[in-house]
């Protein structure tokens, strides 16, 4: 009994991400009209100097109705992209498939991942986080030294997929694995369905009201995607569903993890260091790059731990990793829009591991 209730469980969560996009446009309206009751509530001579600002609420709708209109063509293929697990999903009453709460949060975030990763916008962003892994993916895994076709690769914390795409497109078999549900309706779509380069225009940062220098910066428009996603016929790509810690439990398989912006969703970092290193073939490297935000922290009833860099360190190699390379103050941005007044900017950490063979841990005991 306890199997069904939680395939049901998972088909009423299922049902409440696709209520969650479908209510985007009617939510995001309702946001503009309180703005403008707001303004409304306001004496005569105050609504007559915020006349111009009444005018670019209106223009805000129009760019929600463009991003809405992506929704449909989304969700029409949602039910069929887990093996058509959900294509015969039993019609559940209404009252189990509810607005999940922060869902209006929760779609915006994902039109901000379009712009990182599958837009020219995002180019710079790809630059500063995807590049450096790349490359030093490339350094430990010559063509000349090696068969790329047969080194595997890890994405976890994959997202809409980019980073897996780009490391598969360079002829290695990369997995990309993702748990937020969100993320994975969209990339699915993007990965398999888009059949043009910037076929699709969205408006990324139309929800961020704030550190405007003007109406244009807010409706800053991205196009999408930048390129064709079919990775070269060398390289083998897919991408999975679920939490990294269940979905991953085969020790010894990966030649390669990629972690980026990824080590700190975890409530305990511990769990997610060792489970890399079990997962890793010995010789195998891991390489990471992204700050310790701790997404878990400020969390009401989660049991999340914040250890120091410097602690995260001493975890590392006392797991059993080699620190081979270890940058601090590595720039990065992350779905940042460059108009607005307000610009995040953390200085990540970068560093590459490597599970030690094992005639290399004898000789280093």
């Amino acid at each position: 009994m306890s199997g069904e209730q939680g395939i049901r469980e998972e088909r009423v969560y299922f049902l409440s991400v696709i209520q969650t996009f479908k209510s985007y446009k009617d939510l995001s309206h309702k946001r503009i009209q309180h703005k403008k009751k707001c303004v409304a509530s306001l004496p005569l001579h105050h609504r007559k100097l915020l006349s111009k600002y009444s005018e670019d609420l209106d223009m805000l709708k129009e760019g929600i109705d463009k991003n809405a209109e992506l929704i449909p063509l989304v969700l029409k293929h949602a039910y069929t992209m887990f093996d058509n697990v959900y294509s015969n999903m039993e019609i559940l009453p209404e009252q189990d498939a509810r607005i999940l709460p922060d869902g209006l949060d929760k779609v915006q975030s994902v039109f901000k991942q379009l712009m990182r990763d599958w837009s020219s916008l995002g180019a710079t962003e790809r630059k500063q986080c995807y590049q450096p892994i790349i490359e030093e993916i490339s350094l430990n895994f010559p063509p000349d030294q090696c068969d790329r076709s047969q080194i595997q690769v890890l994405v976890p914390g994959a997202g809409l997929g980019r980073l897996a795409f780009e490391i598969a497109s360079r002829g290695f078999i990369c997995q990309g694995n993702e748990f937020n549900l969100f993320m994975l309706i969209v990339s699915f779509y993007v990965l398999n369905l888009c059949q043009n380069i910037d076929e699709y225009v969205i408006y990324p940062w139309i929800h961020q009201y704030c550190n405007n220098h003007s109406i244009d910066d807010q409706l800053t428009s991205a196009r999408f995607p930048d390129i064709k996603p079919k990775p070269s016929e060398d390289g083998g790509f897919s991408m999975t569903a679920g939490d990294f810690l269940e979905v991953y439990t085969t020790k010894n398989e990966w030649d390669c993890v990629a972690t980026c912006f990824f080590i700190d969703c975890a409530p305990n970092v511990v769990q997610f260091i060792e489970t890399i290193y079990d997962i890793l073939k010995p010789g195998g490297v891991w390489i990471n790059l992204g700050p310790l935000l701790y997404h878990y922290s400020d969390m009401k009833n989660e049991k999340s731990i914040e250890p120091s860099f410097k602690i995260v360190c001493e975890i590392i190699q006392k797991v059993g990793f080699k620190m081979e390379k270890c940058e601090t103050g590595v720039k990065t941005k992350y779905c940042q829009n460059p108009s607005s007044m307000l610009q995040y900017e953390y200085d990540s950490v970068f560093f590459v591991c490597r599970k030690l063979k094992k005639e290399e841990v004898n000789v280093d005991n």
